[in-house]
């Protein structure tokens, strides 16, 4: 995988992470939501009237683009596994944004898929 390849695909793992990060950041003003056929239309619009959660929409539309374009060029294979990067900065941004918890299962966690991660590309 190049460097300009490899880019591309970290590219789109960031904006896939940033997208859950923004979708987090919109429905925490909101509270816990409850949905149910009576008020499906104004929750609906309650939570798409937040901008994090439009922005992140959009974040996850421009990752689909750079993904697609990224696969073109590598063997999905390969370009998968490097998702799992996302879940590696989601819960590095979740705790430095939101005050989550990063307790050592965690920590032991993202190093495993960070050596996953690593082992995949070099093969």
């Amino acid at each position: 995988m190049t460097l300009a390849t490899f880019a591309l695909i970290l590219t789109g793992v960031l904006l896939n992470a940033g997208a859950q990060l923004l979708l987090k950041a919109g429905v925490a003003p909101l509270g816990v939501l409850s949905v149910g056929w009576h008020n499906l239309l104004p929750t609906t619009l309650k939570v798409l009237a937040q901008w994090p959660i439009i922005a992140g929409l959009a974040c996850y539309v421009v990752s689909v683009g750079v993904w697609i374009v990224g696969l073109s060029r590598v063997e999905v294979s390969l370009a998968y596994p490097m998702l799992s990067l996302g879940y590696v900065v989601n819960a590095l941004a979740a705790w430095w944004l939101f005050g989550e918890a990063l307790g050592p299962m965690r920590w032991a966690g993202m190093m495993l898929i960070l050596a996953g991660v690593l082992v995949m590309s070099r093969t």
